[in-house]
This record gives structure tokens, sequence and C-alpha cells, in this order.
């Protein structure tokens, strides 16, 4: 394996045009490669190019920016390279620009957008980063423009001013963060290196452009020995290369599910994750927004794929069903992560079933990360059996497949995501989009912990480690705290509230523990609860283990009068039972003084009348 470091700026050497080999038509913009190194001269200057005159570059990986035009001294019209054997897709852009003049004001146009519904309606921006300062920041508000332009024919125009403070730099802007196939190899190449005794990479296809298409498994062993019984979750990324927010919350997934936390240990002890990070690297390394290098949508082309068009769906088209055929693996879920460009938060699309208990099985998972997630979105959350999207990921699966595999599109916006009861728009950020993946993974394990898969009492010593550390309090002696308000928090990006108002469930569990010697005052003992750990002993299940858990569905179609206590096991109560508890709820001095109120009312109604 070469060690040598990737330049993410390195030219890509397919698609690079020099500006007299293009045409003005604009029915010949699919013919269109990214620009390389074309500096911008004004007209009838000859010579070496000045300090000032714009050199812009995107033959780069990911780079994406087909024209540049100079309309003036200070503004630039700019055209995105459409994708590759399809010139109805432009949105996605990444270039570079140097050689500029300390002070220097432009206004660049991007001019033939394909899609008018976009997030810059909602205020989204461009990003921007330099070789001085390489952290991605986004334009301010007031700086972008989004608009029907006379001058284009009425198209919608994205404009945006910019000043360029540093003569020496060279300038990025980009659509939204980058994430590279090169970046996507280097990630999968260092857990490699860590070598882990509970992850596995595996190539299982190779791209029309000789890319690697791996797949990351993360289970512990003893769960892939023969004859062992599996639950599986299989999960795809990047299956449109312009949507890069996707491998972010890959990525994020992946870390957590690799790290020491107690629930990606409990994951790995009873599921098998197979992930996919990229399904299309060569779209990805070309700057393509929706397709393949052929021009193919992959998410339509999940019925028709053909192992020399699409290798990676024909793939893992063939996993999927010799795990639906394996009587010893259940495929509990197939997920697809993606970017949404004109909806903000993160969102699930689903199915609609008929069957009314398979439709409810099928929106628990997105009600669970509703609970984790704060940009999460029920709102934009949408089931649909719309025909076409007949060949997309979860259309198809959910008509191939089992009935017991629930089959999701994850969406993440471009942009940004609203929290709950605020108007305000939280622009996404790297760290953001990770976040975003760990969410996932924790709802993965509330959801197998519900359904009995994760048992309730397995991971209770684990869930009380690390203990915040909380000084005494010297107040009165307390009663050691209650099951029911002893329940640790599981959220390692919580911090624990101060005060005496505000503590979290940990800091109630840490004065259970310290309020002990309540012996000494003659106060009852109470046992701990099954979640709290003994700092007498070891750590560990003080309690028998519950149960697991189930989900019961009723439905009220076919209820009918009392069917509802026939359902739940209750029955009804009878007339003199309910008596007797009235009689019993309401103290005799109660009931006579109401008796007198309501006679001295009627009394008084009634010498009114007359």
């Amino acid at each position: 394996m070469d060690d040598s470091p990737i330049d993410p700026l390195q030219p890509t050497n397919v698609f690079c045009r020099r500006p007299q080999q293009d045409s003005d038509d604009s029915e010949n913009e699919g013919g269109l490669g990214n620009v390389s190194r074309i500096v911008m001269r004004p007209a009838g200057h000859s010579g070496k190019a000045k300090r000032g005159h714009l050199c812009f570059d995107a033959s780069f990986e990911t780079g994406n920016l087909g024209r540049v035009d100079l309309v003036s001294e200070f503004e630039y019209d700019l055209f995105i390279r459409p994708d590759t054997c399809n010139p109805r897709l432009r949105l996605w852009f990444n270039f570079t620009v140097d050689n500029v003049r300390a002070d220097q004001r432009v206004i660049f146009n991007i001019v033939n957008l394909s899609k008018s519904r976009n997030l810059f309606r909602d205020g989204m921006t461009p990003i921007i980063k330099s070789t001085s300062r390489p952290k991605w920041q986004r334009m301010p508000g007031t700086h972008v423009y989004y608009y029907r332009s006379p001058e284009h024919q009425n198209h919608y125009v994205l404009s945006f001013a910019f000043g360029f403070d540093r003569e020496e730099d060279v300038y990025q802007f980009a659509l939204c963060f980058p994430y590279s196939y090169s970046r996507c190899q280097a990630h999968a190449d260092a857990l490699e290196r860590r070598h882990l005794t509970f992850m596995w990479r595996k190539q299982i296809a190779t791209s029309l452009q000789q890319r690697r298409i791996d797949m990351i498994t993360i289970t512990h062993p003893h769960n892939l020995r023969p004859q062992s019984r599996q639950r599986v979750v299989c999960i795809f990324s990047r299956i449109h290369p312009g949507e890069s927010p996707a491998s972010f919350a890959c990525q994020g997934l992946i870390d957590f599910l690799v790290s020491s936390h107690p629930i990606s240990s409990a994951l790995r002890e009873h599921i098998v994750f197979h992930i996919v990070p990229m399904l299309n690297p060569d779209g990805v390394f070309l700057g393509n927004q929706r397709s393949s290098v052929m021009g193919f949508d992959l998410n339509r082309s999940w019925n028709k794929c053909s192992p020399f068009a699409q290798p990676a769906l024909h793939a893992l088209l063939k996993m999927l069903q010799d795990f639906d055929k394996d009587e010893s693996i259940d495929l509990d879920f197939v997920m697809d992560m993606h970017a949404h460009s004109s909806l903000l938060g993160a969102f699930i699309y689903g199915n609609t079933y008929d069957d009314v208990y398979r439709h409810e099985r099928h929106v628990v998972f997105q009600k669970l990360l509703a609970q984790n997630a704060e940009d999460f979105s029920l709102a934009n959350t949408m089931y649909n059996r719309d025909p076409s999207k007949q060949g997309s990921t979860r259309r198809h699966f959910c008509s191939t497949l089992k009935e017991s595999v629930n089959c999701y599109t994850l969406e993440v916006s471009l942009y940004g995501f609203q929290r709950p009861n605020e108007t305000a728009i939280t622009p996404y950020t790297e760290d953001a989009y990770f976040r975003l993946g760990r969410n996932v993974a924790r709802t993965f394990y509330d959801y197998y912990r519900n359904v009995g898969v994760i048992p309730c009492g397995e991971t209770v010593a684990a869930e009380v480690f690390p203990m915040p550390v909380v000084p005494p309090v010297a107040a009165a002696p307390r009663k050691p705290a209650s099951v029911g308000s002893s329940a640790p928090s599981c959220n390692p990006d919580s911090q624990l509230q101060q005060g005496e108002e505000g503590r979290t469930s940990s800091h109630v569990l840490q004065l259970a523990v310290e309020s002990r010697p309540a012996e000494a005052a003659g106060l009852p003992q109470r046992p701990l609860g099954r979640r709290v750990a003994c700092p007498d002993g070891p750590q560990g299940v003080l309690a028998a283990p519950q149960p697991p858990p189930s989900l019961t569905i009723i439905d009220f179609n076919e209820l009918t009068r009392g069917g509802l206590d026939v359902a739940t096991g209750r029955r009804a109560a009878r007339p003199r039972d309910r008596a007797a508890r009235r009689s019993t709820s309401v103290s005799p001095h109660r009931r006579f003084a109401c008796r007198n109120r309501s006679s001295s009312q009627h009394a008084f109604s009634r010498k009114k009348l007359a």
C-alpha cells in the first residue's frame, strides 16, 4: 500500500479543458469539462498575467466549474459543469481562485443552476476557505443573493460578493463541505491500521474507473461463527456524489460503532453492521451532482442494475438477496444515507403498507430518532409509494425482501436545521453531521433494547460508568433514590446541569449512592434499584433480569364497545365498584358541604324567580 500523502487538489486529468475549446452554445454544455488554471485577462490585454487577473481552477478531486466569463473588471459569470453524460443536472460546484490582489472586490454569478427550488431561498450561502485559513466558513448572508435575472433569460442566478485580503492565498469556494474519495479511503486505511478485532474491511466491487468500493463490517467475532444467529443492519452512503453530508454522517456512525462507548459495545455484541461508505466513487471523484460516470442515477437503478454499468449495486443486490434467503440471518434494516438540497434538518423517507401492523412497526425507528437528535424533523418525514421512486433503495427492497425488513432513506439538509420551538436556522457544520451519525447509532441501540434483542440489564454497569464526580452535599440524610429516579443518561454529549433544580438523572444517581449512611439516622432502608451500582462491592446487576419488552400494537379500527379493555386485559369495573370508589374518594365533610352549597344555590335561584 502506498503511504504517500494524497493531495486533495491533485488534477483529475479527466474532463479538463482550455477555454478556446468551448462553444457558447448552451446545447453543448454536456461536453464541457472542468476549467484548469484559466487566467481571466481583460479585453485587449496581452502578455503575462498581472496580479489581480484571477486564475480559476477546478481540475482536482470533487472539483466542478465548467466555464468562466469576464463580464466587467469586477464581475464574473460562472457556469457549473453538468454531470457526465447527463447535462440536466447542475448544482454542485467546487473551485479555487488565486493570483488575487489585496483588497480586490469581485462579484461571482453562478448562472446555470438546474434546480431553482433549493436552500438558497432559505438563506443558504456558499462556503469558503483559504490556504492560511483552512477551516471552512459560510459566507455572510448579506453578501449573497438568489434571484431571477433578466440578463440571463429570467433564470435563477446565485450572486455573491467577496473581497480578497491576502495575495499569497489560494481561495476555495464550494456548495457544501467536500468529502472526497481519497478522504474516504484514508479513513478506511486508518481504521484498518488499528487492527480492531471487531472490524473488517472488504472490497465488494471495483468501479468503472477502477476505484475500490469497500464494505466495513462491525460486530463481535462470535456473531460471525457458522450457524450463529445474526441480526443484520445494512447501511449505504454517497450513492449521489454531490450529497457530501451523507459521508460525514456515515463516518460519524462508523467512528461511534468502533469506539469504546458502552452503547457501541452492546451493539457490537448483538448486531452485525455492514456499511458501504461510498457507493459512487467515480461520480464523487469527478465532481458530479447525482450521476455515475456513465450518467446513471444509481438510486433509480436497483431494479435494472447490471454488473458492467452498476457493479456496486449488482454486488450489494446479490448480498442482500443471500441474506434474505439465509434462515440464520435476520435482516432488520436497510438504510440509504442522502443529503437534501431543498429541506431543512434530518428526516426519513419510508414506505407505506396496506398491513397496519407492518406500518406501525415501520414508524418506530423514526420516533426514537426524534428523541435522540434535536435536528430531526418529523414534519419532513414522509411515507409514500410513488411509482417514480420505484428503482430507489427503499422502494425496491421493501418489495423484494421479507416483510420484517425496514427500508429507509435518511436525509440530512445541505444547509441547516431548526431547533424545537425556534424559528432561527442553525447551519450544519462537519461536527454536526458527525453527531447525526452517532445519534443514528444510539437509535439502533434504543430500538433493539425495546424489542428485547439487547437485554435491559446487560449494560447497566456500563451505563453507570463513568459516574460524574459530585462533592458530598452537606444536608440532612436522605433516603436512597428509587428505581424510577435513578436512571442515568447514556448520552455522552449531554452536560451536567448545576444547581438543585437542574440536576440530571446521573446527579440524582450520585446522591443516591452517597446517601447510604441513612441507617444511622433511623430512616428505613430501601433496596437499591437495578441501575445503581453498590460502591462497597463490584458493579453489576443487582436485580433479577426482567422479561424482554415487546411492542404491542392495537388496531383501533377493529375495536368495539369494551374492546379496548379486552385488548389490554382490563375488565370494566362494575357499577357497584364505581359507586364505592366515588364514595371513598371524597370525604364525608366535603360531600356534605357540596350538598349544602348546591341546595342553597337552588333556593337562591327560586327566590330570584319569584
